[in-house]
């Protein structure tokens, strides 16, 4: 196992970044401390997005079921109007990141698809526990289908979109939604992060860890820690809060799932895509040699770049 050497080389420019601006990383169980040291990462991570021209955004709000305040951006590209819609769910490892820092990611989607986004500012542990962050996306997803008809939107072709922590938070607002019965077109999982008792480190994988540019096992624990508390690794779990504890997959959206082979989701992002196919659920799983977590943004203009912006963009389109 080794990793691709053109993210290898770029990650090793994002460790010495890290190191020169004396960026340690947190001590295990310190959720606070890692939520600053992500959320100082994301600009620098993001900047060779490139910008997009034809791409802009209006501001709205959402009801959480407790009564909570839960922004919305809704972004979309001149005048088009395709009549498919996506939610979208940051990543952050469930504890950090901002509709803000997603900013540059999802015009990108929106200029390279003309498919409109709501980017949902759902509220981060562990400020909320347990399915909180799903169920704000939730609330988001009701708000886009009640607001359907006045967005030009088909309330039948919208998906939930969602990167690492955004994508297992996604993945339970998906679960949840199906248990409402309310449809949804697909679930678009990049890396996601479905399961807390991944605490085993892989032997392959551990030793290609960076510790301050890459997901580690330690940061995985702070913050499924951070959400579930003391449940975390019990039984009494909830699906919608960590999705792999699912049992019956039935009736679940359309899949696509990316993930690499030296990304600490691995694993669990091919079993819930298996568990997924059992079930009878269409399924398109990726699974990228030699890269990491967070892979996408390393390298923009590497093969593997053009190959997932090609994949997610034919997916998006075809909403």
């Amino acid at each position: 196992m080794k990793l691709d050497p053109v993210l290898a080389s770029a990650l090793r420019k994002k460790e010495d970044l890290a190191a020169s601006r004396d960026a340690n990383v947190p001590s295990r169980g310190d959720a606070s401390g890692l939520r600053s040291f992500l959320n100082a990462g994301f600009p620098t991570a993001y900047s060779q997005v490139g910008v997009s021209p034809d791409v802009t955004y209006e501001s709205y709000e959402a009801t959480a079921e407790d009564g909570a305040r839960i922004p919305l951006r809704w972004y979309t590209r001149a005048t088009d109007s395709p009549g498919s819609a996506v939610v979208y769910v940051h990543g952050g490892g469930m504890i950090a990141g901002t509709t803000e820092f997603y900013d540059p990611i999802v015009r990108h989607y929106v200029q390279s698809t003309g498919v409109p986004f709501l980017s949902v500012e759902y509220r981060l542990a562990p400020d909320v526990t347990g399915d909180a962050s799903a169920r704000d996306v939730m609330a988001a997803l009701e708000w886009l289908i009640l607001h359907a008809a006045a967005l030009n939107i088909d309330p039948q072709r919208i998906a939930i979109m969602g990167d690492s922590g955004g994508g297992g938070i996604g993945a339970g607002a998906a679960i949840l939604a199906r248990d409402r019965r309310i449809t949804i077109a697909a679930q678009i999982l990049i890396f996601p992060m479905l399961d807390d008792r991944n605490t085993e480190p892989d032997p392959h994988i551990a030793p290609l860890l960076l510790e301050r540019s890459m997901w580690t096992y330690e940061k995985n624990h702070t913050c499924w820690s951070a959400v579930l508390g003391e449940k975390l690794g019990t039984d009494d779990v909830s699906p919608y809060a960590a999705p792999a504890r699912l049992e019956d997959f039935g009736g679940l959206p359309a899949a696509y799932i990316e993930v690499g082979t030296l990304d600490i989701f691995r694993d669990e992002s091919i079993l819930y895509a298996l568990n997924l196919l059992r079930a009878g659920v269409q399924t398109e799983l990726h699974v990228h040699p030699g890269a990491p977590h967070g892979h996408d943004w390393l390298a923009p203009t590497s093969p593997l770049a053009e190959r997932w912006k090609a994949d997610r963009a034919r997916v998006i389109a075809g909403l």
